[in-house]
């Protein structure tokens, strides 16, 4: 019986999952399956993909026609597939995405009861997320309490960050209360940083800008595959606009809508959360791919201001590095959106970026011209597969045997 690995990304009304398979006195991991509960406690549905991105049917007839109303239902209905359509495999844990980690954690680490109160002390810091990757893990250790568990944290990565890229220029002890720039999507930035060697070879220890570019929108400067500085910093609402996020914004903004327009922290939290960033200025999507095929001067005003956005911050980046080698696209936009890519090298010729417009097309991993000074690419994340490979390492010779 082969050994397998769940891998949990929970939001507020979703959850994401993949399926890994890990073969007897073998360290490779494979994913099998790929998933989603959507609309929890609406209109839920249920959608799995094998490794060929075929939908499989049986996931369908695992639904219980009653709604689901809540992550537990939803992990019920989980699990209930596992045991149906999986019984050949042996799970040995779960992982799960969590946004923040704090001061406290730098690696990978199995939860305890210990780590789960730890854990809650940083839903302040990230209270879109941490509370329903909290809720996650509870509901498993409620169902399956004998499957260890592994917490795999978005801030690790950007902890090799120098203290002067990481502090606010605020009284010390605001730093000391854990106000700082975290940095966000460190397991994809990860990801791309361990496969890096495959398309750069040795220039992957070199000077390198990762652009993260999907609702979510982050990028992060690396030297010997290690972040140097990013572009989000005590929350994943600063940096690039993003579908429906502000990103940077002065905070006297904040202050003025707060005392001169009346608005409450709820509101204004609710504004730059949920009704900024592409669809706050065009008015119509946070779907890049919407505003691409939309003639509204709006959608164009939106995608302008995304790509003037992405090319500052790339300066900005590359300063902190003292130069550029390479630029990688990745995520939703940067993996499958030829114009934005495009577009934004041409932004950054001046950092000897020449874009190969038929490579760049075809999608192919070197986007720029051979005589480019500059190289640049696009290359697929995998956070699942990051996960994954920690969990499996976390739990060491213990895999759960249920």
């Amino acid at each position: 019986m082969s050994g397998a690995t769940l891998v949990i990304n929970a939001g507020s009304s979703s959850i994401k999952f993949a399926v890994f398979s890990l073969a007897e006195n073998s360290v490779s991991l494979r994913m099998i399956y790929r998933g989603e509960i959507a609309g929890i406690g609406g209109r839920p549905h249920f959608t799995v993909h094998d490794c060929t991105g075929e939908i499989v049917s049986a996931a369908k007839q695992s639904l219980v026609t009653e709604k689901i109303r809540s992550h537990a239902d939803a992990f019920f209905v989980l699990f209930d597939w596992i045991n149906h359509s999986l019984s050949e495999f042996r799970f040995i844990a779960v992982g799960h995405r969590v946004v923040h980690g704090g001061e406290k954690y730098s690696i990978p680490v199995v939860v305890s009861e210990e780590i789960l109160c730890n854990l809650k002390e940083f839903i302040p810091l990230a209270p879109l997320h941490q509370p329903y990757e909290i809720a996650a893990i509870e509901t498993l250790t409620q169902q399956q309490p004998e499957m260890p568990q592994v917490a795999c944290f978005d801030t690790a990565f950007h902890r090799t960050q120098p203290i002067v890229a990481r502090q606010f220029s605020l009284p010390r002890e605001f730093r000391q209360q854990g106000i700082l720039k975290y940095g966000f999507h460190g397991l994809s930035y990860e990801y791309i940083a361990s496969v890096l060697p495959e398309h750069l070879g040795s220039a992957a220890e070199d000077r390198v800008i990762v652009a993260h570019l999907g609702h979510g929108a982050s990028m992060c400067a690396m030297k010997a595959r290690r972040s140097v500085a990013t572009t989000m910093t005590f929350s994943p609402l600063d940096g690039l606009p993003m579908g429906t996020r502000c990103g940077a914004i002065d905070p006297a903004v904040v202050l003025y809508l707060m005392k001169e327009k009346g608005m409450d922290i709820d509101a204004v939290a609710d504004l730059l959360n949920y009704k900024s960033g592409l669809l706050g200025v065009s008015g119509i999507s946070g779907d890049m791919r919407e505003l691409l095929a939309n003639d509204n001067p709006h959608a164009a005003e939106a995608i302008d201001l995304f790509v003037y956005c992405a090319g500052r911050e790339l300066g900005s980046l590359a300063a902190a590095l003292g130069g550029l080698d390479a630029l990688v696209f990745t995520a939703g936009i940067g993996e499958h959106s030829a114009v934005i890519r495009e577009r934004i090298c041409r932004e950054a010729a001046w950092l000897g970026i020449r874009v190969d417009e038929t490579a760049n097309a075809a999608n192919s991993p070197r986007i720029s011209t051979v005589d480019s000074s500059v190289s640049a690419w696009m290359i697929p994340t995998n956070e699942e597969l990051i996960i994954a490979e920690h969990t499996v390492r976390a739990i060491g010779e213990s895999p759960y045997s249920g």
